[in-house]
């Protein structure tokens, strides 16, 4: 068994141990080094290990089996050997504020609402708290303002070794059958609950609790919370995002808000106007265009958007057999939309894809595709099939 000295003091960054074993990894490289003592939390109750080093070797991970607390590291210690060992305390101190805050905020949901915290993840950046009923975003801001209430009054955390008779008449969250020594931790007045993992010892150190994010999940509700250094963070980068849209729109960070739907209305009043006006252009630009012709083909590297099947559809309307409108392609090559309201284009779109490499299709009155090659060799093409096309049909 190792023992635990993150149990004995959460606080604890340094701590002098005795290598007991080391031993390579068989995957992922490094060594499992076990010590007589440490205070490496290891992966475990949703949250991921402990990182630091053994001396000056760089301990990456710490998992623990039947009691004993194996520490990967970068290289090999000896046996025997006295190390001093410190953890990476800014990376657990934030862990540290992150799980307490979800103690607050889950005791809070089940006292509220009797819902259970039925999954919890503490990644790197972010942590999530999944219950198994609904919140409003409404009924979560009071739960927000309630946990930064209890944050504010700095309560010490209380933890319990109760024996198999004590805590058969303890109410607790997360009562699941665990084997061995149950560690209770206890947050008064807001929480009490079954926990592995180490804490802050009052809740003013948690600092800040955001909950920034909620989505339906499996009925219940998924929650992104961000408490303390990692809440602070969040702050400055929305801050400063804030300033940047606020000064590019010459209007406040509180304000920002209405200036964007503001300019998000102008933006479709342009849109609607532009639409209108390109509709008009292109009216009047098929206007100018003959469509005498069996094929009549239109090229153009000012069109985008729906402009060429809108184009290909006014000629339609004036009456061209066959319509093909070919816009420049950022590849150098073509793209085109073919219809008709006589006759079945895929036989001329199968033709133009052969001949010029392309790739395409559709329905008997519309194709879609790109070409390569020169506009003239399309033309050309298209006028052989449109000569084709009319000497079949006066058979």
């Amino acid at each position: 068994m190792t023992r635990k000295l993150f149990y004995e003091d959460s606080h604890m960054r340094e701590f002098e141990a005795r290598v007991l074993s080391c031993q390579a990894c068989e995957k992922g490289g490094g060594f499992w080094t076990v010590l007589d003592q440490t205070c490496f939390f290891p992966e475990g109750g949703g949250q991921y290990a402990d990182t630091g080093y053994l001396g000056e070797i760089k301990v990456v991970d710490a998992q623990e089996r039947d009691g004993v607390v194996y520490h990967r590291t970068e290289e090999a210690l000896e046996p025997g050997e006295a190390v001093r060992g410190r953890i990476d305390w800014e990376e657990r101190f934030e862990k540290m504020q992150q799980h307490t805050g979800e103690h607050i905020v889950s005791g809070l949901v089940h006292s509220r609402f009797g819902y259970n915290n039925v999954g919890f993840h503490l990644g790197s950046d972010y942590c999530t708290m999944d219950f198994d009923g609904p919140i409003s975003a409404e009924e979560l801001r009071k739960i927000e303002w309630e946990a930064n209430r209890a944050a504010a009054l700095d309560l010490e955390l209380l933890v319990q070794y109760p024996s198999k008779e004590e805590l058969e008449h303890m109410e607790y969250r997360s009562k699941i059958e665990i084997e061995g020594q149950v560690r209770i931790v206890s947050v008064p007045g807001y929480d009490v609950c079954a926990c592995c993992a180490p804490h802050v010892k009052r809740t003013g150190e948690i600092g800040m609790i955001k909950l920034v994010n909620r989505m339906n999940y499996k009925g219940g509700e998924r929650i992104t919370m961000l408490c303390g250094f990692r809440a602070l963070r969040d702050y400055e980068a929305k801050l400063a995002a804030a300033k940047e849209i606020g000064a590019l729109l010459c209007e406040k960070e509180n304000q920002i808000a209405g200036a964007v739907k503001r300019q998000k209305e102008e933006l479709e009043k342009q849109r609607y106007e532009n639409g209108r006006l390109q509709h008009q252009i292109l009216a009047y630009r098929a206007k100018e265009i003959r469509v005498d012709e069996p094929v009549t083909a239109v090229f153009a590297d000012d069109l985008a958007g729906d402009a060429p099947r809108e184009l290909m559809n006014l000629l339609l309307e004036r009456g061209a057999c066959v319509c093909g409108v070919f816009t420049a392609a950022k590849d150098g090559g073509w793209r085109y939309v073919i219809g008709s309201r006589q006759t079945d284009v895929r036989p001329l779109g199968k033709s133009l894809n052969s001949r010029f490499e392309g790739r395409g299709g559709g329905k008997p009155g519309m194709i879609q595709g790109t070409l390569t090659g020169g506009e003239a060799d399309i033309r050309r093409a298209l006028e052989e099939f449109g000569r084709a096309d009319v000497s079949e049909t006066q058979l």
